[in-house]
Formats: C-alpha cells, structure tokens, sequence
C-alpha cells in the first residue's frame, strides 16, 4: 500500500488567489446599476436550467408509482386537449357520428 506523502494538502496550485477562481453556477452581471434587468435575466437563466423544478421535485420523495401514475395522466390530458383541437377542425357531420369512448 502506498500513501500520500504530500503534506501540503490545502494547496491548491491552479490558482494564485482566490479571485482568479472562475465564477461557478449561473452569474449575471449588472450594468449601469440596472438591477431589476439583471434580475429578470437571471431569473430567465434559472427557468431555463431548470433549478426550481428541480428543488421542487426534491423537497420530498415521490415513490416510483406515484411517478408513472402522473406521467401517465400527464399524458392523457395531452392527448384529449389534442382530440379537442381536431374535433374544433372538423364539420360538424363528423362530430355527430363519433364514438363516444
């Protein structure tokens, strides 16, 4: 077995300082002071990785059932707003004589 004999653990030598670190995670940068459009952006930036959803998910275990059960009636409600659409488009001769399920 070999071991570490490199005692200057904390060490870091990629980095002389800890500004020249590069910046992690999602940065905005404010211009002229404008905050509130440095916010907007940033909350677009949030929406858009996802992060909240994420938390959101998170915050407590849902069991593997649970999962498929809404994926699944996720699903249906796209197909029926897609059925509805299509009935919209279609004359009304059509509409009369579907099945009704």
């Amino acid at each position: 077995m070999r071991y570490n004999n490199n005692r200057n653990y904390n060490n870091n030598s990629n980095y002389t300082s800890s500004n020249d670190k590069p910046k992690a995670g999602l940065t905005v940068e404010v211009r002229n002071g404008d905050f509130t459009k440095a916010l907007r952006i940033f909350k677009k930036k949030v929406q858009e990785a996802g992060i909240i959803q994420e938390v959101r998910e998170r915050q407590h275990y849902v069991k593997p059932s649970e999962v498929r059960k809404k994926a699944k009636a996720a699903g249906r409600k796209r197909w029926l707003k897609k059925m509805e659409k299509l009935e919209g488009a279609m004359p009304m001769d059509v509409k009369r004589n579907r099945r009704k399920f």
